[in-house]
């Protein structure tokens, strides 16, 4: 193991959505992520950044664009489970996206690890909104 590589993070993921303008539509004009970048790429193709408001893993919105990938978008897990939205305040945040119109799955239900509940954006992919049970809370 000493060979292993150090120093490494996941800084982004990519997403599938059908084109770009619903994408930046939902996660910036719904969920209020900061938009960090949309740079033509020349031929239809843009590198579309956006990035929730407390930092974290950025997200690559990229338009399908072959028949598989359009298969793909909102079901790039499967089914499950996909994105991890962590909150500091899930009461407000859930009532800011139900006044979004945002689509929640699901009430919202306290669990050993915290308050979640499952949202859908537009395209299929399941999100759990998430407050973490504090380290030594009960």
């Amino acid at each position: 193991m000493a060979d292993m590589p150090r120093g490494q993070r996941i800084t982004a993921l990519s997403l599938l959505v059908p084109d770009y303008e619903p994408g930046i539509g939902f996660y910036v004009g719904k969920l209020g992520f900061d938009p960090l970048e949309d740079t033509d790429m020349g031929g239809g193709k843009r590198w579309v950044r956006v990035r929730p408001k407390g930092g974290g893993v950025e997200m690559l919105l990229a338009r399908a664009v072959t028949n598989e990938q359009r298969a793909a978008i909102g079901n790039q897990s499967g089914g499950r489970v996909f994105l991890f939205l962590e909150t500091d305040d899930f009461d407000r945040d859930h009532a800011a996206y139900v006044a979004a119109g945002v689509t929640f799955l699901e009430a919202p239900r306290s669990e050993p690890y915290g308050k979640v509940v499952v949202m859908q954006d537009p395209f299929g992919n399941k999100w759990d909104l998430i407050q973490p049970v504090a380290n030594g809370s009960s």
